[in-house]
């Protein structure tokens, strides 16, 4: 290419934004698809569990799209962004915490056999994501926050497997209740590490104009 000094490593930037983008269309429509599968789940069985992971899908979908929207852009622009997503997932994390409290009081016993049948489904799909986004997950802001959804919501599925065993097992609703608060403070976790680095980044690039590659080039 005339006039470029550095040809493979401007290829190698193009491809790697190429394949993060179609790795976030392939989560984007994998998560809006569970999300709609689990909330009819959480539905028909009343189980809060489940409604916890619905939100976390739907709230991923959305985050895959605003990462979509800001890939290569400016590093600055990245971490509002991450900014964003992670105040978002404070809220989520802080609605379930609420919501599972009233339940304490009002509310009935899920059905552990749709718990555990949709868990299993969205645990193929969130290792398959995770598998997916695995190798952008030390990027900046933005692909850290990308890979901490994708983990969490893993880890989630496990939980509400756990759960429906729990519940199966002691004909309560409390196994339920406490892994629906437990993926709301996995949340609230992962918020306040996304929101520090996104916070550190924006008074980075305060100081000094960072490139829009930057954060592909930290990933290995």
């Amino acid at each position: 290419m005339p006039g470029c000094s550095d040809c493979s490593v401007v290829g190698e930037e193009v491809s790697m934004t190429a394949s993060f983008k179609f790795a976030l269309w392939a989560a984007l429509i994998a998560n809006l698809t569970m999300f709609f599968v689990e909330a009819g789940a959480s539905y028909f069985s009343s189980s809060m569990s489940l409604l916890a992971d619905s939100l976390d899908f739907f709230g991923d979908a959305a985050n895959y799209g605003i990462s979509l929207f800001v890939v290569g852009m400016a590093i600055s622009a990245r971490a509002y962004a991450s900014l964003f997503k992670g105040v978002t997932m404070g809220l989520f994390g802080c609605f379930i915490l609420g919501t599972a409290a009233y339940r304490v009081f009002f509310g009935g016993v899920p059905d552990p056999v749709t718990m555990g049948g949709v868990a299993i489904l969205a645990l193929v799909v969130n290792v398959s994501v995770a598998a997916l986004l695995y190798k952008y997950r030390n990027g900046d802001s933005n692909m850290v926050s990308i890979w901490l959804c994708s983990r969490n919501d893993a880890i989630g599925n496990v939980l509400v497997l756990i759960a429906a065993f729990g519940v199966a097992s002691t004909a309560t609703r409390w196994p339920d209740l406490l892994v629906a608060g437990s993926v709301a403070l996995l949340s609230l976790s992962a918020a306040i590490q996304i929101i520090r680095l996104a916070l550190t980044e924006l008074s980075q690039s305060k100081d000094a104009k960072i490139p829009a590659h930057e954060g592909m080039g930290e990933l290995s």
